[in-house]
């Protein structure tokens, strides 16, 4: 059971009695497995994301998980806009290496001195990346982690991520296939 990092048994979830998004679902993710959720708009990917984040309440079932890591799809809807990038990212995690992961990230360690609003929408996505990295989370959850890239870079911070992230369970949620196919262990599709 240790190298379970996340178990969902049994889930059922509805925002309405009449609309259940989810009716005895149940996921589990081990430790440096990489497994994708798929599903086309409204099917159920980001609510379930939040249920495993612990922001929604299920119905019924259990949800277990380990230290968790996030990555969400808007970037500026995981930072406060009041205070800088640098401060943020030392509440929640040590700093050790932080250059080599700006670095990496393809961010410049000055812009992590400023507010989130100060930053491209592809910038503070690459410093949510890097929070992420350096939380050390036993479970990362990436919503949609590179919409906010340039197609460029969006294969080296896939890259960037699988290869820092070795010896913890991803979940990624996608609508994109193709990634999830590069990417993953298996794929759970929710249409």
């Amino acid at each position: 059971m240790q190298d379970i990092v996340l178990d969902i048994c049994d889930l059922s979830f509805g925002y309405t009695k009449e609309s259940v998004i989810f009716d005895n679902f149940s996921l589990s993710l081990k430790r440096g497995e990489i497994k994708s959720v798929v599903g086309r708009s409204g099917s159920g990917k980001s609510t379930l994301f939040e249920i495993i984040a612990g922001n929604l309440t299920p119905k019924k079932g259990q949800v277990s998980r380990g230290k968790i890591g996030w990555i969400f799809q808007d970037p500026y809807s995981s930072f406060h806009p009041s205070y800088s990038i640098i401060r943020q990212i030392k509440e929640v995690a040590p700093i050790k290496e932080l250059d080599l992961l700006c670095s990496e990230v393809g961010i410049e360690a000055q812009l992590l001195e400023k507010l989130p609003h100060e930053l491209s929408g592809g910038q503070l996505q690459r410093c949510s990346i890097l929070r992420a990295i350096l939380m050390k989370p036993d479970l990362m959850l990436c919503d949609e982690p590179t919409s906010a890239l340039d197609n460029l870079i969006q294969l080296d911070v896939m890259k960037l991520l699988v290869k820092r992230l070795k010896g913890v369970g991803i979940l990624l949620i996608t609508h994109d296939i193709d990634l999830a196919k590069w990417a993953s262990d298996s794929i759970v599709s929710l249409d």
